[in-house]
């Protein structure tokens, strides 16, 4: 065979080399190219979600916090199936394998992903916020933090507890700072031989004089005789004040009203016992008594 044949065949065979190798460093850096644009479009669309979330002013903050990070996340993780798919992975294969990983964590921690669910409803639905006071499952308390797993409360005596979230989901929950007012009922018990009209005129001048009492239209002070007690007249005072304000004025109103019933002698009386002891002799004539009538 001759030389320059033999050249000729070994440049085309190098050509045809070199021109699949410049098409496959073509198709897979396009490939490349769109992987990366799909991962820096994902950062940034998902960033730009999780700031547009944190502007809301209707939401508080820790469900700002939570919301941002689950959407920018969840762009992030449909952002990588795209540049998978990309790739030329089966994503359709790789999504199975994830969904029974994750049936089977998800049997594994019910629990905790109870306390999850009910944390997401907690952030979601909002019956409380951090700062409220709240009782539930027999537990009062300032909330501090609300968390996915489990809610912070601090007791009026200092002590921390960390309540789990599907606990206090599945219970009753009171938040005493959800309305912005809250009505007062305050009783006072007066001897039956002091005025009435007299009492009732005395705790409206204290009442009158307070400041932080509402004395709007339907929420006016109102002095009314609740019972006729064992020992005593019982009188209701019913107010209504700001919600930051219910246990000061109380307070307040409890001491005022005292010193002031002192002041024009209406006494508060207190639970007596009256015990009536009978001689051996009576005790024998009843019996003779009853004798003779039977």
């Amino acid at each position: 065979m001759p030389v320059h044949t033999l050249w000729e065949r070994e440049t085309m065979d190098f050509q045809t080399m070199d021109s699949e190798t410049i098409s496959l460093i073509s198709i897979w850096g396009m490939k490349l190219l769109t992987a990366i644009a799909l991962l820096i479009a994902g950062w940034l669309i998902g960033k730009w979600l999780s700031r547009s979330i944190q502007r809301v002013k209707r939401l508080d903050t820790t469900l700002k916090s939570f919301l941002g990070g689950l959407v920018k996340y969840t762009v992030m993780a449909i952002a990588f199936v795209a540049i998978l798919g990309q790739l030329g992975v089966q994503t359709a294969s790789l999504l199975a394998v994830l969904g029974a990983a994750g049936l089977a964590i998800g049997l594994a921690l019910q629990g905790t992903l109870s306390n999850v669910a009910a944390g997401v409803m907690l952030l979601i639905l909002r019956p409380f916020n951090v700062g409220d006071y709240i009782e539930t499952q027999n537990i009062k308390g300032t909330v501090k933090e609300l968390g996915l797993f489990s809610t912070e409360l601090s007791t009026t005596d200092n002590i921390a507890v960390f309540a789990p979230n599907s606990k206090i989901w599945n219970a009753e929950i009171l938040n005493f700072n959800r309305n912005p007012h809250r009505r007062v009922d305050m009783r006072f018990g007066i001897s039956y031989n002091d005025d009435i009209n007299k009492t009732m005129s005395v705790i409206k001048n204290i009442l009158g004089q307070d400041e932080n009492i509402i004395k709007t239209k339907d929420k006016e002070p109102v002095i009314f005789v609740e019972s006729l007690g064992d020992f005593s007249v019982n009188i209701t005072a019913r107010i209504w004040t700001k919600t930051t304000d219910h246990l000061q004025v109380k307070w307040r109103l409890n001491k005022a009203v005292k010193e002031a019933l002192d002041t024009e002698g209406i006494s508060i009386p207190f639970p007596t016992r009256t015990i009536l002891q009978e001689s051996n002799g009576e005790k024998a004539k009843e019996k003779k008594l009853k004798k003779e009538q039977a």
